[in-house]
C-alpha cells in the first residue's frame, strides 16, 4: 500500500466520519484524481484482507468504519444504555445541533440536565462552553454518526411529513410542517 493510501488510512480513521473525496484530497494535500487513485487502492487493499474493517463509499462521502458482519459484536461490547429520555434528548439535539444547553431544557424540560451529563459520558455529545453566555453549546460527535450509521439509512426512511409536503395537494393538513417547524413547535417527549 503507497503512503498516500495510508495518510488517506488515517484521515478517514481520525475523521470517524465519511468524507467527500475532495475533502480527501484537500485533508492529504494532493489533487482529487491522486486522491482517488490512492483510495481505490486503499479499498482493494480492505477488500482482500481479513479485517473487522473497511472502506464504504455512502451517500456521504467514504467512509472507515466496522465490517456489517461485526455489528452485533460491537454492540454486545459496547452497549448504549440509554433511556427513552436520554434517547429523545440526544435525538433533539442531534436534529437541531449544535443547540445551546438552555435551548434544550426549554424544549426537553430540566431533566434534559441529567441527560446531557449521560451522554457526554457515554461519548454522544460535545459540550463546550459558550463564551459570550453562561450557557454551553451542545453536538453529537463522531461517536454518535458511527454507532447509530445514519449515513446508512435508507431514502424509504423519510418522515411522513416530508412525503406529504412532497404531494400535489393543496389543503394543508396537520403534518405540513417542515422538520424544523415541527421540532421547535412541538416539545419532544
Amino acid at each position: 500500500m503507497s503512503s498516500l493510501a495510508s495518510q488517506i488510512e488515517a484521515i478517514l480513521y481520525l475523521k470517524g466520519k465519511p468524507l467527500a473525496i475532495a475533502e480527501i484530497a484537500e485533508y492529504a494535500n494532493c489533487d482529487k484524481e491522486t486522491a482517488e487513485e490512492a483510495l481505490i487502492q486503499l479499498i482493494n487493499d480492505y477488500a482482500h484482507r481479513d479485517s473487522a474493517l473497511e472502506v464504504l463509499e455512502t451517500e456521504n462521502g467514504y467512509s472507515l468504519q466496522l465490517r456489517e458482519t461485526f455489528q452485533d459484536f460491537m454492540h454486545r461490547l459496547i452497549p448504549a444504555e440509554l433511556g427513552v429520555g436520554a434517547l429523545r434528548t440526544l435525538a433533539a439535539i442531534a436534529i437541531k445541533g449544535p443547540l445551546s444547553q438552555t435551548d434544550l431544557v426549554e424544549l426537553r424540560g430540566s431533566g434534559a440536565y441529567q441527560h446531557v451529563q449521560e451522554l457526554v459520558q457515554q461519548g454522544f455529545v460535545r459540550k463546550r462552553r459558550q463564551p459570550e453566555t453562561r450557557s454551553f453549546s451542545l453536538q453529537v460527535t463522531a461517536k454518535f454518526h458511527q454507532y447509530f450509521q445514519l449515513d446508512q439509512l435508507p431514502k424509504q426512511l423519510e418522515l411522513p411529513f416530508q412525503q406529504e409536503q412532497n404531494s400535489e395537494s393543496d389543503e394543508p393538513d396537520e403534518f405540513d410542517e417542515t422538520p424544523e417547524q415541527f421540532s421547535e413547535e412541538s416539545p419532544i417527549e
